[in-house]
């Protein structure tokens, strides 16, 4: 289903002139106010934060200023077409969905919510290895709506083969393996309200739902004893919700619910990863695969020599490193250094459409959206992102036509102008 941009402005203007206001605020200054208005402190700040003092956040985003729009006249945009092509399928835009976990912080439909919209507006969704939903459910939840799935490569090679197995049989059709994110960053957000939502349960739905994660969770020793507070019981009975089952007792007494907290603390991210265990993944799948977190153009040589199918420039939304390039700065090295042989994407900063042209511009295929539709659907669940998509959609189909780009092939360097 392909939206057209001057249907939704028209429909926004109708409704106000009938008295009906926006579900959620056009500009992203406004909605992520909103959003933060209906977010627990804590949840704002899981969400919001980045690592360190936060200047990759704000280059993100800045950067993207650095580069101007020469639209080009009379050149019959009447007709536009905003489709691509990745891996012999076709999307309507190059507007894919990223990954982002715990999205129960936002909203109690949390994965469902986004998999219902995303599938409504035909954009692809990338399920994340941090999902609060498992990825069978989140896939029922779209019916033939595209989507793919982003791996986090745990300690456990058996583990790996496990979710990607579960991957193709529930509709993916590529894995997105993201490399940044073997540690995790110093971000001081959370660090300030010493918050990890992971020892509570949360964002672990795709590995307690996994038969070898049961499996590894069978052959752990049972945790000491710990001293109980008020604190720290809320954050066990918390823990015990979130686990699988509907006894919450019998949960509570088979002390699963601690041992899939443990095992997930200690096995989810592999600091030992290296080049050579993509062979690995290689071996297992014959999917598409891309690796998330490139910005070196050196590292996307070697993607390709090691056989990886595609690369998402990204610095995790500023999540991982205070300091680090943007990602727009990044991209055209990146895309120098591909030569077209394998498809760029990029996310981290975008916030409308016009961010989405400069990075098409620049040799991007298509762009992830993050935080936006999460603000979206901390403001209005299913509604709030269907409204972030629709409006992301639009601004971008208008920047395209206003800019004298009838498709995606139109937008070339020459459409940008660096200050």
């Amino acid at each position: 289903m392909a939206i057209e941009s001057l249907s939704r402005q028209r429909e926004i203007y109708l409704n106000g002139f009938a008295g009906k206001s926006n579900v959620v605020p056009v500009s992203f200054t406004d909605l992520e106010a909103s959003a933060r208005k209906k977010l627990s402190e804590q949840a704002y700040a899981y969400i919001a934060g980045g690592a360190g003092n936060e200047s990759t956040v704000r280059s993100n985003v800045s950067s993207f200023e650095k580069l101007k729009i020469v639209p080009r006249m009379l050149r019959d945009v009447s007709a536009r077409d905003t489709s691509i092509e990745l891996f012999k399928h076709k999307y309507e835009s190059p507007i894919f969905i990223a990954p982002i976990g715990v999205l129960e912080l936002a909203h109690r439909d949390a994965d469902l919510a986004v998999a219902k919209a995303a599938s409504a507006m035909q954009v692809p969704y990338i399920f994340s290895s941090q999902a609060s939903v498992p990825m069978e459910k989140v896939a029922a939840a779209m019916g033939d709506g595209p989507r793919w799935f982003q791996l986090y490569w745990s300690k456990s090679n058996e583990l790996v083969k496990s979710f990607v197995t579960r991957v193709e049989n529930c509709g993916c059709s590529a894995i997105v393996v993201t490399l940044d994110t073997t540690l995790l960053g110093w971000r001081t957000r959370d660090l300030d309200m010493a918050y990890l939502p992971f020892l509570e349960g949360r964002g672990i739905a795709q590995y307690t739902s996994d038969p070898v994660f049961q499996k590894l969770m069978d052959e752990l020793e049972p945790a000491a004893n710990r001293k109980l507070n008020w604190h720290t019981l809320a954050g066990l009975i918390q823990m015990t919700k979130n686990y699988p089952g509907n006894n919450f007792f019998s949960k509570l007494v088979s002390k699963r619910p601690i041992k899939a907290v443990q095992k997930f603390i200690n096995t989810y991210s592999n600091p030992a990863l290296t080049w050579d265990d993509l062979k690995f993944l290689r071996e297992v799948t014959k999917f598409p695969v891309l690796l998330k977190g490139i910005l070196h153009a050196e590292d996307a040589r070697k993607a390709i020599d090691y056989g990886m199918d595609g690369i998402i420039v990204s610095n995790h939304g500023g999540r991982q490193v205070d300091g680090s390039i943007s990602t727009i700065e990044a991209l055209p090295s990146i895309v120098e250094a591909v030569q077209n042989k394998i498809p760029v994407l990029m996310d981290s900063g975008i916030r409308g459409g016009a961010d989405i042209f400069k990075a098409l511009a620049l040799g991007a295929k298509a762009v992830c959206i993050g935080r936006p539709y999460v603000y979206g659907l901390a403001v209005a669940g299913e509604q709030g992102v269907k409204e972030v998509l629709q409006n992301m959609l639009t601004d971008f189909e208008l920047t395209m036509a206003l800019a004298g780009c009838r498709n995606i092939a139109e937008i070339k360097t020459s459409s940008l102008m660096h200050t």
